[in-house]
C-alpha cells in the first residue's frame, strides 16, 4: 500500500462571533479557515487531516505542498510512527516548531484517518478507548472590546447548557463580569494569551486568587519562560499551557519546572495523533492533567474527539463560540454542553463535499 498524492484546499467560512468583528493577527477575522488535507492511496482509502492554520493557512499551505508533502509520496501510509519519525527528523533544521510541524501534524492525522478505516474502526478504538457517546464541551468565547457582550455571550452560553467556559480577555473586572453572568454552577477558565512580565503574571495572579479562576492560562510571555510560569503557579491558581508548544521535549521542559497543572497540546500545532500521544503518556507520569487544545472546526476537531474519548477521565472539548454559516461535519456540534464523539470508522465520517466545493478560497492543490 502505498500513497499517490496529497491534496490541500483551504475553507473559508463566515461567522458571527455574538460582538463586533475583532482584530485577529492584525486582520478583522470574519471567516473561520480550515487548512483540509487529504491523503490519496493506490486503495483508494483516502484520509482527511488538518494543518494549522487560522490567518497562517497561506503559509502553512505553501510549506506543505512544496516541502513536506512531496517527501510521503510512494511511502507506506500504515507506518505511521516509523515514518513521522523519519519526517521529523529529515525536516528538523527548518524547524521544530511552525509551518512545517502544522504540515506534519495535517498528514499525521489523515494517516491515523486510514488506519482506522482500514481496520473499520473509530480511532479512539485504534487508541484503546472504550464506547463513548458523547463528552463534556466547553464554551471558547472571543474576545470582546464591550464589557456588555461579555456577559450576554456568557449568559447565552449558560443557558445553551454549557458549565465550563473560558474567557480571552485581560482584566480582572472581566472576568468577574464572566463570573456574575453564569453565577456558581459554571467554572470559569482565563486565557489570556501570553501579555505579561512574570512581575506583571504574579500581581494578576495575586489580584485573582479569591475569584474561583478554574484555570489560568497562558499568563506569561514569552510562552518558552517556563521558570516564569512556575513562578505564577506558586501564587496558587490552576497554570494552563502548552498551546504554543513544540512538542514532547517542550512539554517536558514545562513539566521538569514545575510550571503547569494543565496540558494544552493541539493536534493541529504538535505533530498529529503520534505525537499528542506522546505528550499525553509524559503528562501522565508527571501526574499533569491533559486538556486539548481544539479552537477548530475540521478535522483537528474530529482527531480531539478521538483522543479525549481514549484518555483516562475524558477531559472537556474546546469549542468555539460561533455561529457559522455552514459546517464541515455538521454532526458534531454542541448540544446541552455536550458534543457526540464520532463512530464510524477512522476520524468517523469526510468533511461535507457541498460545504467544501462552496467555501473553498484555495487549491484544491494535488501533489504527486
Amino acid at each position: 500500500m502505498k500513497i499517490t498524492a496529497i491534496e490541500s484546499s483551504i475553507i473559508s467560512i463566515p461567522f458571527d462571533m455574538g460582538g463586533p468583528p475583532q482584530l485577529f493577527a492584525g486582520q478583522r477575522w470574519t471567516h473561520i479557515e480550515t487548512l483540509l488535507v487529504k491523503v490519496i492511496t493506490d486503495t483508494g482509502v483516502v484520509g482527511w487531516g488538518e494543518a494549522f492554520g487560522h490567518v497562517v493557512n497561506k503559509g502553512t499551505k505553501a510549506t506543505l505542498d512544496t516541502l513536506v508533502a512531496p517527501l510521503f509520496i510512494g511511502r507506506d501510509p500504515r507506518n505511521i510512527n516509523g515514518l513521522m519519525r523519519d519526517m521529523q527528523q529529515a525536516l528538523h533544521l527548518l524547524g521544530r516548531n511552525g509551518s512545517v510541524v502544522y504540515a506534519l501534524s495535517g498528514i499525521d492525522i489523515a494517516l491515523w484517518d486510514i488506519a482506522g478505516k482500514l481496520a473499520n474502526q473509530p480511532i479512539y478504538r485504534l487508541l484503546g478507548g472504550s464506547a463513548r457517546e458523547d463528552l463534556t464541551a466547553y464554551q471558547c468565547l472571543l474576545h470582546y472590546d464591550d464589557s456588555s457582550v461579555l456577559a450576554r455571550n456568557c449568559a447565552a452560553g449558560y443557558e445553551a447548557g454549557y458549565r465550563l467556559l473560558k474567557l480571552h480577555q485581560t482584566t480582572r473586572e472581566d472576568f468577574l463580569v464572566a463570573k456574575a453572568a453564569v453565577g456558581p454552577y459554571a467554572h470559569v477558565m482565563f486565557d489570556v494569551n501570553c501579555p505579561w512580565t512574570v512581575e506583571e503574571a504574579v500581581r494578576m495572579a495575586t489580584s485573582l486568587k479569591d475569584d474561583g479562576v478554574y484555570w489560568f492560562e497562558e499568563p506569561v510571555w514569552p510562552p518558552e519562560d517556563h521558570a516564569g510560569l512556575a513562578r505564577v503557579r506558586r501564587e496558587g491558581i490552576p497554570i494552563a499551557a502548552g498551546e504554543n508548544a513544540a512538542g514532547l521535549f517542550d512539554f517536558k521542559s514545562m513539566m521538569d519546572a514545575g510550571a503547569i497543572d494543565i496540558a494544552q497540546p493541539s493536534v493541529i500545532k504538535v505533530g498529529g495523533i503520534t505525537e499528542f500521544r506522546r505528550i499525553a503518556a509524559l503528562a501522565d507520569a508527571y501526574g499533569v492533567k491533559v486538556v486539548p487544545h481544539s479552537p477548530y472546526l475540521g478535522p483537528g476537531l474530529m482527531a480531539t474527539l478521538h483522543l479525549a474519548a481514549a484518555m483516562p477521565g475524558n477531559p472537556p472539548i474546546e469549542y468555539l463560540w460561533m455561529e457559522t454559516e455552514s459546517q464541515l461535519y455538521g454532526d458534531y456540534t454542541v448540544r446541552k454542553g455536550r458534543i457526540p464523539v464520532p463512530q464510524g470508522p477512522g476520524l468517523g465520517c469526510d468533511p461535507d463535499p457541498a460545504v467544501m466545493q462552496r467555501y473553498c478560497t484555495a487549491g484544491p492543490t494535488v501533489i504527486r
